[in-house]
């Protein structure tokens, strides 16, 4: 193999690492951040709604609106966001939650 093959294979075995890495577990306390809004999406479906006023160069003046509704498939298949969270948690820290969803602090539920 020559040099520079050498390196190229070096290089790409560190990112075949670093990718690989980043795939690991996260701590639980990051997981249950992250997994926060799998509960939310799962106890309720989420809507937005815009009103506003829009001008444009000319001076003309134009009303804006905008909606947009989001829904999970376990809002749709009626699971508990409780177990959501926590399976959420476990898939990404392998190991259970510290504070079960309804002792969470951001928890609106």
């Amino acid at each position: 193999m020559t040099r520079t093959g050498t390196r190229l294979a070096f290089a790409s075995s560190l990112l075949m690492a670093a990718m690989l890495a980043a795939c690991g577990p996260v701590p639980v306390d990051q997981a249950e951040r992250s997994c926060l809004r799998d509960a939310q999406m799962a106890s309720a479906p989420r809507t937005e709604l815009g009103i506003g006023v829009a001008s444009t160069r000319g001076g003309d003046v134009r009303p804006y609106g905008s909606l947009s509704f989001e829904v999970s498939g376990d809002y749709l298949m009626g699971r508990d966001p409780a177990d959501v969270f926590a399976n959420c948690v476990m898939r990404r820290s392998g190991q259970p939650p510290s504070v079960p969803l309804h002792d969470q602090p951001a928890w609106r539920g």
